[in-house]
């Protein structure tokens, strides 16, 4: 079967490798070669196109140029848009815009709009009345500058309210009208019928299931032989970037289709041919059909191959199987009868001769096993017996180890309990010698404490002098600032006397006439001197009030704060008599402390005695336990050798008559 399979694998790789690399050789050239030709076709196409646009152009130019227009879209501006001569200009453009389009049938419509968007004339029947650009065409228009703006292919029209023509696709030429005798601009634009395009295209044939259509930069259709997805999203799926380079070839996205293109001069809008990849290359196919049928008629001749084999070596080979089989269940009598002296026949000859070798080991075998069975029997009574003695000996060296190593254990807990006492005992000397250090300290920290709670009490009672000295003052100052405010008052009233006594001069002395303008100037100066004093007095009197309050706040901060330095001169008392307290309780501690020290040092004495002791005890328990476990150890060595040697005597004991056991099994 692997050679049979080995063939059959073989022949079709081979087969198919070759099959498919010249269909795919096939394929890219035949794809590559169409693409080329579709590639000169539409770029001569889109060339034609180019020179259709530039006659549109040329036209709006022509229009641009024309004295009689500039004349009349001049007048239009400075006439009354309700009056007569308005509506008679009007006309007179519209008939101009009529003879461009007579002289070109491909125009579906000619506009002329306001700066604003309104209608001025239009040619396809319109009212211009209601009737305006639609606001994304003027605002492209506009903002080209007077430049050529091509407007991509719409089925709604490019008006506002409009009446007049109808929903046939057309695309759109617009530019500025700009009149030097004009203060305004005015706005054209062309209706262009899509046929025009259909009538230079229709000579270009993409093959069965392409097409060739016209895609402006944001990819809208602007052309299509299928009219009802004109002016929507393409659907060639493809962007932007794939058409940016010079190659005139691309594929789309879903590698399905291949892409030829030519971008125009004129409109910047994008020529495409679509092909689909499966038509171009369904002469390629041809190939693959033939390969796949090399590979069946391959397939049929390894079968041949495969059957054959099974008769030249597989039916031998079942038969030296199936006789080895025989020979696996003890049979080794079974013998191969050889005729032919090919390979399978030296296989069979020498399984015979393989099976007449192993008849004479058995035989052997099983005398020699024979022999093992019973001088494993007497070795395994001989080893059980030494077994026994050895277990007693190792139970009872255990027993005396055991002994000794816990007298070891013990001994040496004890001593390591000793020194641990001996090191809390030396920390605890430690501890009680810095607690007195610190004692002696604290002592004397308390004594520098009552010296300085005698002078914060000093200087408390000063600060509080002071305070109640301030609060006097600020009272007297209180005092003089409303004596302040009382002669502002006296101030004020004068100013307001002077001031009427100015008024009443200035009426005497208009009353006077000629003889009493000097006297009225006096009058006025008085009155301003008093308008003077009168807003220098308000100002003091704003910051006398000003002073009077901060006053107030001084005095209710000083009222606050003296019944606190009352209460802190308590508080100083109190922390100098808890001081004297302290140094008084301090002095009897560091007695005791004393008393404390002398008792742990006569304690660490005893100790270090137990200590010595208990390390003699444990040097001599450690040494007769390791002269027991020594001993113990031996013992129970003997006693594992013992063991293991009545277990290796009853496995070979099992051992020979499992030996024996099989070897019956033999036919020999």
């Amino acid at each position: 079967m692997k050679l049979f399979l080995i063939f059959l694998v073989s022949i079709l790789f081979f087969v198919l490798t070759v099959g498919f690399t010249s269909y795919n050789f096939s394929k890219d050239i035949i794809q590559k070669k169409v693409a080329d030709a579709s590639e000169q076709t539409i770029i001569q196409a889109g060339q034609k196109l180019d020179i259709v646009y530039t006659v549109y152009e040329d036209l709006s130019m022509q229009i641009l140029l024309d004295v009689e227009m500039k004349k009349l879209l001049a007048e239009v501006e400075t006439v009354n848009p309700g009056s007569y001569d308005y509506v008679r200009i009007r006309q007179a453009i519209g008939e101009k815009l009529n003879i461009y389009t007579f002289s070109n049938k491909t125009i579906k419509a000619l506009h002329l709009f306001h700066s604003t968007g309104g209608t001025i004339a239009t040619t396809d029947g319109s009212p211009t009345k209601d009737t305006m650009i639609k606001e994304d065409v003027l605002k492209k228009i506009k903002g080209d500058n007077g430049r050529i703006s091509w407007i991509e292919t719409r089925t709604s029209g490019f008006l506002e309210n409009s009446a007049g023509g109808s929903n046939a696709a057309a695309f759109g030429l617009g530019r500025v009208l700009k009149n030097t005798a004009a203060t305004k601009e005015a706005i054209l634009l062309m209706e262009i019928n899509v046929d025009i395009v259909g009538k230079e295209l229709a000579d270009i044939q993409m093959g069965e299931g392409g097409q060739t259509i016209i895609i402006t930069p944001g990819l809208q259709t602007a052309y299509s032989t299928d009219k009802s997805v004109i002016g929507k999203p393409t659907s060639l799926d493809i962007t932007l970037d794939a058409l940016e380079d010079d190659q005139h070839s691309a594929m789309n996205s879903k590698k399905d289709l291949q892409l030829v293109y030519y971008k125009s001069a004129k409109t910047g809008w994008y020529l495409i041919g679509a092909m689909p990849i499966d038509e171009l290359v369904k002469d390629a196919k041809v190939i693959a059909n033939i390969t796949w049928i090399m590979a069946v008629i391959a397939a049929l001749i390894a079968v041949g191959i495969g059957i054959m084999v099974a008769r030249m070596i597989g039916r031998p080979v079942i038969m030296l199987r199936n006789l080895m089989k025989e020979g696996e269940q003890g049979n080794l009598t079974v013998r191969m009868n050889v005729q032919s002296q090919d390979e399978i026949g030296q296989l069979g000859h020498s399984f015979n001769q393989m099976m007449e070798k192993i008849t004479v080991l058995v035989k052997q075998t099983n005398q020699s096993a024979q022999e093992v069975l019973e001088t494993a029997t007497e070795l395994s009574d001989a080893s059980k017996k030494t077994a026994t003695s050895a277990k007693e000996i190792a139970i009872a060296t255990e027993e005396i180890a055991g002994g000794a190593s816990s007298l070891a254990v013990e001994s040496e807990r004890g001593n390591e309990l000793t020194h641990s006492i001996g090191m809390q005992m030396k920390a605890v000397v430690n501890s009680n010698i810095v607690m007195g250090t610190a004692a002696s300290d604290v002592q004397k920290s308390s004594k520098q404490g009552i010296q300085y709670m005698s002078e914060l009490i000093l200087k408390t009672n000063a600060t509080e002098e002071m305070t109640r000295n301030m609060v006097e003052k600020v009272d007297n100052l209180k005092e003089s600032t409303r004596s302040i405010r009382k002669i502002l008052e006296v101030l004020n009233n004068v100013s307001k006397q002077t001031n009427i006594l100015s008024l009443n001069a200035t009426i005497e002395a208009a009353r006077a006439g000629a003889a009493g303008k000097g006297f009225m100037v006096v009058a006025d100066e008085i009155r301003k001197l008093a308008d003077q004093s009168r807003q220098s007095i308000a100002i003091v009197g704003e910051i006398t009030e000003t002073i009077q309050k901060e006053i107030d706040e001084t005095v209710k901060v000083l009222s606050n704060a003296y019944p606190i330095f009352q209460e802190q001169i308590l508080s100083v008392k109190e922390a100098d008599l808890i001081f004297k307290e302290v140094q008084n309780h301090m002095g009897g501690f560091i007695g005791q402390l004393s008393e404390v020290t002398e008792s742990i040092s006569q304690l660490d004495a005893s100790q270090l005695i137990l200590n010595d002791a208990m390390t003699n005890v444990s040097a001599v328990a450690e040494e007769s336990s390791a002269t027991s476990q020594e001993v113990a150890s031996l013992s129970s060595e003997q006693l594992n050798i013992s063991s293991g040697l009545v277990r290796l005597s009853d496995k070979l004991e099992q051992l020979s008559d499992s030996l024996q056991q099989s070897l019956s099994k033999f036919d020999v």
